[in-house]
């Protein structure tokens, strides 16, 4: 991120260095917030209104008031982009619940900030969408429904970043994580999908799994190009054993995994499923969305 790099704080676009939350922001105190990324390909913002009103979800879910109408935020994820002269790339759009003291009190905290950084991205290199990715899994777990909705995308992200940790020490760029049952949830940061049979499976959302925007798209697609996908409990056996896997998410998009655990996935190389959705994704992206303006 450059030093000229735009932000939307709390109303105004302020150059980088200018940008700062209080240190008594709950945000940065207790993890109390929610946030969304978003991307944006030829100078539309894909699935805009989506990540929008899932923000608005998550901040209702944690009594979290917005101060703005969900108009009002589509516009400064915009003028965000525009701010910073872009045409391909993330945006980040956080809200905390705001400054208020110590003491975890929600009630304490005034009134909410918001922020909006856009910038360029590039989770994964080109590389791994022609020869895939390798995964493991994780022992640390997703929390159940019982605890916190995974349909939640809160600041408090210790959960995913300890796995994620896992990963790394393992050599691997993603991993799986299970949910209390011992049954697949998602990955780190990626929802996953496995092929078996011609039948594109993906877990349910009661077994942990994000309800994500790419998520959905995946659905879509599959429904226009007549394959057929299915919801269900998946177990690290079904992954292993699957002709084919990959994984979504709005930073990854759509990217094969093509080894889990030391284990070939089919034949070890991305499938035909994966290719057929990764062109019509990338089709669907570049052509669709909120003009930037």
């Amino acid at each position: 991120m450059s030093d000229s790099q735009k932000i939307w704080l709390d109303g105004e676009i302020v150059d980088q260095a200018e940008a700062k939350v209080s240190v008594f922001d709950h945000g940065l105190l207790y993890g109390d917030g929610v946030f969304e990324g978003i991307r944006f390909y030829n100078g539309r913002v894909f699935r805009l209104e989506e990540h929008v009103e899932r923000l608005f979800l998550s901040a209702k879910a944690i009594l979290l008031k917005m101060l703005w109408t969900e108009s009002e935020v589509c516009d400064i994820v915009r003028d965000t982009i525009r701010a910073n002269g872009l045409v391909d790339g993330y945006v980040r759009l956080v809200v905390t619940r705001g400054s208020g003291g110590l003491g975890l009190n929600p009630y304490l905290c005034p009134k909410p900030s918001m922020f909006c950084i856009a910038a360029s991205i590039q989770l994964y290199p080109e590389e791994y969408y022609a020869k895939g990715l390798e995964l493991v899994t994780c022992s640390t777990r997703r929390p159940s429904h019982a605890t916190l909705s995974p349909q939640i995308k809160s600041l408090n992200y210790l959960n995913n970043i300890m796995a994620k940790a896992e990963c790394v020490q393992a050599g691997a760029m993603e991993g799986l994580m299970l949910n209390d049952e011992g049954t697949v949830a998602e990955c780190t940061g990626d929802t996953i999908f496995i092929v078996k049979n011609g039948v594109v499976i993906t877990p349910k959302i009661t077994d942990g799994a994000l309800d994500g925007i790419t998520r959905a798209v995946i659905f879509e697609l599959c429904e226009r190009l007549e394959i057929e996908i299915i919801e269900d409990t998946i177990t690290r056996y079904d992954v292993y054993t699957a002709d084919e896997s990959f994984l979504t998410g709005t930073a990854a998009e759509v990217i094969p995994v093509v080894k889990v655990d030391d284990r070939s996935i089919g034949d070890g190389m991305p499938g035909e499923v994966f290719k057929e959705l990764l062109t019509a994704f990338r089709e669907e992206a570049a052509s669709t969305g909120v003009e930037i303006g």
